[in-house]
């Protein structure tokens, strides 16, 4: 009785989340520098009409629009990956040095290959953030009493600013500080129907093995010796996990830059109604993703109009007192 009063309990929040999001995406749309009406924005969404104003929403509102919801969702289930594979309360895709790995390599490839193309830059954003998160998994494996929330922060944070100054340099010295400020900055302009259609596959396919493989993250998440024992292959799920992770943060990062805390917060939002149950709360916290990111942008946009509000210092106004929180209620475990 207890599991079928969960089940529909998510039911709920599903449809609460669905409903949501489609005002936020209407609102994305609606709202921005330059005015337009309800019919028109209407018009827009059902591409029936042809008059300049509606061919702006359609050529730029629309694809933003649709790109914060797909970078949302990726860093929010990249985000709730991590914190229940590794059992740390903070693990975030831009605190365990995976988006610093991502602009370190975008910015050698644009040195290197000024004129490459998307699916370069894409590809770029893979192997760099792979590369940074293992330098951080590997400066915190030192210790003999292995890994500890803590230690994974701060040695995400080391590596962080190493690669953060690593791409400055690079980027000054060959005079690209302008494309790699695109990325590092945070943020959705520029984004077209183009890039969407390389981007929301490799989300989609992510997102995809997240779910598939969400029971096995709940049992991994309670205890490694418990999942063991259920007869879980801990290492191979772990090598899937962490290549959903790389393929969520790598395709983010290629759209948005350096996004932090988004992929911290939205799974404890989610965990407090949803439980810790992964198969509920990776999707909600996909959904959530989407409407925070959703709102994050609209708000960049309207806030200080017709200037733009970097997103990522929305977001870290946001974040950086939800990480100081949760350590403070978690300070024993720390």
């Amino acid at each position: 009785m207890q599991k079928n009063n969960k089940r529909i309990s998510f039911s709920y929040l599903l449809i609460i989340a669905l409903l949501f999001l489609l005002i936020s995406f209407f609102l994305a749309v609606r709202f921005g520098a330059a005015e337009v009406s309800f019919k028109q924005t209407w018009q827009a969404l059902s591409f029936s009409g042809n008059i300049e104003e509606i061919i702006i929403l359609q050529e730029i509102r629309i694809p933003r629009a649709i790109a914060a919801i797909f970078v949302g969702a990726a860093l929010a289930a990249a985000g709730a990956i991590m914190q229940g594979m590794t059992r740390n309360p903070l693990a975030d895709p831009g605190l365990f040095g995976l988006t610093a790995g991502a602009n370190l390599f975008l910015a050698i490839t644009l040195a290197i290959f000024p004129a490459i193309d998307y699916l370069g830059t894409i590809l770029a954003s893979f192997i760099g953030a792979a590369i940074g998160a293992g330098l951080v998994f590997g400066i915190a494996a030192f210790n003999q009493k292995g890994f500890s929330p803590l230690k994974i922060v701060l040695a995400g944070s080391a590596v962080s600013t190493f690669l953060y100054a690593v791409t400055r340099a690079i980027s000054i010295y060959f005079k690209i500080s302008k494309n790699v400020t695109m990325w590092t900055a945070g943020g959705l302009v520029g984004v077209g129907w183009s890039q969407l259609k390389l981007i929301i596959p490799i989300i989609i396919f992510g997102l995809a093995g997240a779910f598939l493989l969400a029971r096995q993250l709940t049992i991994l998440s309670l205890k490694e010796e418990i999942a063991i024992g259920l007869g879980q292959k801990v290492f191979r799920t772990k090598i899937m996990l962490f290549l959903i992770i790389i393929i969520l943060t790598g395709a983010a990062v290629a759209v948005v830059g350096n996004i932090v805390f988004l992929g911290l917060m939205i799974p404890h939002l989610v965990r407090t109604f949803a439980g810790r149950d992964y198969r509920f709360v990776m999707p909600l916290s996909a959904l959530t993703g989407s409407i925070f990111m959703l709102l994050a942008d609209l708000l960049s946009r309207t806030l200080n109009a017709p200037y733009e509000t970097p997103v990522v210092a929305i977001i870290a106004l946001l974040g950086l007192p939800f990480f100081l929180i949760i350590v403070n209620r978690r300070r024993r475990y720390f």
